[in-house]
């Protein structure tokens, strides 16, 4: 086991999980079940760390005010390293070993794969750490959800933002050659007509891309006023901005949820100064307006905790809402009623997770907020209204 898996592991286990190795909570016949197939370890463990860690909290604040309806919460994980063919046999074996009702999945390729299971089982309902736009379809993807606006709709929010701030404004995308690149590009190219802005340049980079100086010679004879990078987290995200500085282009940068951790830019620092991006959740150190549940993480971690433990910490709040809901009707914790349950939202208070009341109409929730990084303060500041879009 390489020291990353170590660590991970040894921070999983010491934070009370279920995780590998055997190590199994007594489960009692009426708890109520979350599962997940948790990438601990490998390329996304710096975001599976942080969904693990939220998730914790959040089943930790419902036992220890009794439950649901005098009902456990019991949250089972396992590492996957995500890596598809790991995450659907950590799902075997979970609901081999229990009557599972909810259930965290580590990626777009998981959460496709598994799809007809679910279909099958007819029993689970699922959230995970893919944005993807295909996943927003309650036709395809009846028992799933996503606990944030799918890429499309970060792209919509992005440009609602722009056309408000800059009427007409020129645009520029860049994007990795990948599933996860490509996913928003052509709905937001039209999305950009719409609005009545001007489409200047669409450029697509390995995913790896360590010389960006051919990418930047095609956006400086673009021109554009915006430029929003998708299918990255970091790299090449800071040589982009550095090298456009160095020549001058006055392009305002724009990212998409996994390039917002405050973590990752403070470490970047001056290049970084006025980067822009969709968040749809408040950020750790966000004391703006009431927000009881983040002032909880606070206490129950007074370290800054990224966005990835946010969305851990939410998708265990709507699944266990969802869950509060189907037991008050009198109904089975099987995956239609959680669905509707879910779906039954209206206007509904995350206790300031999100700064505005949200509704889950399908199998998204279409609201996000532009932050935007500010190098002195080492933080992303607030640079728009919560904007909401079609659902």
């Amino acid at each position: 086991m390489d020291m990353n898996r170590r660590q991970a592991l040894s921070l999983a286990l010491g934070a009370g999980a279920a995780v590998s190795l055997g190590i199994r909570p007594s489960l009692a016949a009426d708890d109520i079940v979350i599962g997940g197939s948790i990438p601990l370890s490998g390329v996304f463990a710096f975001a599976g760390i942080g969904i693990h860690a939220g998730i914790q909290d959040y089943v930790k604040i419902i036992n220890d005010g009794g439950g649901i309806a005098g009902r456990k919460v019991t949250y089972l994980a396992e590492d996957t390293a995500y890596k598809t063919d790991q995450s659907v046999a950590v799902f075997n074996k979970l609901t081999s070993q229990a009557d599972i009702h909810l259930y965290y999945a580590d990626s777009t390729a998981f959460s496709k794969t598994i799809n007809a299971e679910l279909d099958r089982k007819k029993s689970i309902l699922m959230a995970g750490a893919s944005f993807a736009s295909e996943l927003n379809d309650p036709k395809k993807y009846p028992f799933q959800f996503i606990s944030g606006p799918d890429y499309t709709q970060m792209f919509d929010i992005l440009l609602q933002y722009v056309a408000k701030t800059k009427p007409g404004a020129k645009i520029a995308f860049v994007h990795s050659d990948t599933e996860f690149g490509r996913d928003p590009i052509a709905a937001g190219q039209e999305k950009v007509k719409a609005l009545g802005l001007k489409m200047t340049e669409t450029i697509g980079t390995p995913p790896s891309a360590v010389d960006v100086s051919t990418e930047i010679l095609k956006l400086r004879r673009a021109n554009p006023d915006y430029t929003i990078f998708h299918g990255y987290v970091l790299a090449p995200l800071p040589e982009f901005m550095s090298q456009a500085k160095q020549m001058g282009l006055a392009t305002k940068f724009m990212g998409t949820f996994w390039s917002m951790d405050n973590s990752l830019w403070a470490k970047v620092g001056d290049p970084a100064d006025g980067f822009m991006g969709v968040m749809p959740y408040r950020y750790y150190y966000d004391t703006d307006g009431k927000s009881p549940m983040l002032e909880k993480i606070r206490q129950m971690r007074p370290e800054y905790q990224s966005p990835a433990y946010m969305l851990g910490f939410l998708t265990a709040l709507l699944f266990l809402e969802s869950a509060t809901r189907t037991l008050a009707a009198g109904k089975p914790l099987d995956g239609a009623n959680l669905k509707a349950a879910l779906n039954s939202l209206k206007d509904f208070d995350t206790g300031g997770l999100i700064g505005v009341p949200i509704s889950i109409p399908g199998n998204s929730i279409p609201v996000g907020r532009v932050y935007r990084f500010d190098a002195a303060k080492k933080l992303m500041v607030a640079d728009s209204d919560w904007i909401k879009v079609g659902g």
